[in-house]
Order: structure tokens, then sequence, then C-alpha cells
């Protein structure tokens, strides 16, 4: 069974176990992917746009697997002012804060992997590359790539895999707080 197979299966059990009130830990031996859930209970809107990012965090990476609702790792919330941003309690866990006002301006999807990605344990890179998921706002308002780059990703999967080496590891697992990855409101007059 090829590792996607496995990290599917290893979701829809996820999935399923909490759809019956079970509590199982990951169920998947220490080789599979590590199971991160995200409850989008306060952000309701967001709801379609943070499984799409789930998804694509999904598919560009080898040692996790985020899942909706089944467990609290990662709550995300909808607010309407402030900014978007991430803050990061371990790797893997946190909270994104969604700003209604800034998903009117910037891609909703972008926004919300780009915050995911720092609770996966990346650090804002705001060199105005759209290619680059974590230049976030500074690629602008008509960059909507919602997907990591390669570099990107693996950094994430090796992060999840443990092969890093401890201070490699230590800037993806830290607490922390990130704001400002998107830029104030543009105002027209």
């Amino acid at each position: 069974m090829n590792s996607r197979i496995k990290r599917l299966a290893v979701a829809a059990l996820a999935t399923a176990t909490a759809t019956l009130g079970l509590t199982v830990a990951n169920p998947a031996p220490a080789s599979a992917a590590m199971t991160i859930c995200y409850n989008t209970s306060q952000a309701p809107s967001y709801a379609g746009i943070a499984n799409q990012a789930a998804s694509i965090w999904n598919n560009a990476t080898n040692n996790l697997t985020l899942t909706a609702n089944c467990g609290t790792n990662l709550r995300i919330y909808q607010i309407t002012g402030g900014g978007s941003y991430a803050q990061r309690t371990s790797l893997g866990n946190g909270r994104v804060y969604i700003d209604t006002q800034q998903a009117a301006q910037y891609s909703p999807l972008r926004i919300m992997t780009h915050e995911i990605g720092h609770i996966l344990g990346l650090p804002d890179n705001y060199n105005g590359n759209c290619a680059i998921l974590m230049s976030g706002g500074s690629a602008g308002t008509s960059c909507t790539n919602p997907y990591p780059s390669t570099t990107e990703a693996n950094r994430v999967s090796s992060l999840f895999a443990g092969t890093l080496s401890a201070t490699d590891r230590s800037s993806g697992t830290s607490s922390q707080i990130f704001r400002d990855s998107w830029p104030g409101l543009l105002t027209v007059g």
C-alpha cells in the first residue's frame, strides 16, 4: 500500500472514530503520518476553505494528515478586523485567525494555507514572490497561489519526520505568534 493510500486510510479512520465519539491516538504505526485535527466551529464561513487548505497540505507533505473536526490540535477562528494571523503553541498545535476584511481583498485560500503553514512550523518570508506561500501578502492582492513551494513542503515533511537537527527543528516548534503577514487594508480615496 503506498504512503498516500495509508494517509487517506488513517484520515478516514480518525474521522469515523470522531463521528462515533471514540478517541483514538494515531492508530497507524509510527512510520505513518501524524494526524493533526483541526476544528472550524468558530469559523463556519471558512470551513470549506480550511478543508481545501488541509487537502493542499496533505497532498504536498509526507508525514502528516490534517483531518477536520476530530479534535482540537488546530482551532480556526473567523474575526473581523485586526488582520489574519496564526498563534502556534507547539508544532502542529495552535490557532489560526482569518480576518473577513482581509479575506475580501486577498485570496482566502492563500491566507488559510499560509496561516496553517505557521502551525506546521514555517516562518514568514516577505520576499514578494507569489510562488512562495510563506511570502504572504507581500506578493500583493493579485497573488492567489495557495500551494507551498517544494522547499516549504519538504521542510514541513522533515519537521514531522523528526529528521532535522535539534537546532533546525527548534525554529519550527516553539510557541510563537505570526502577525503582519498581510499588509493593511487598501483604502480608496
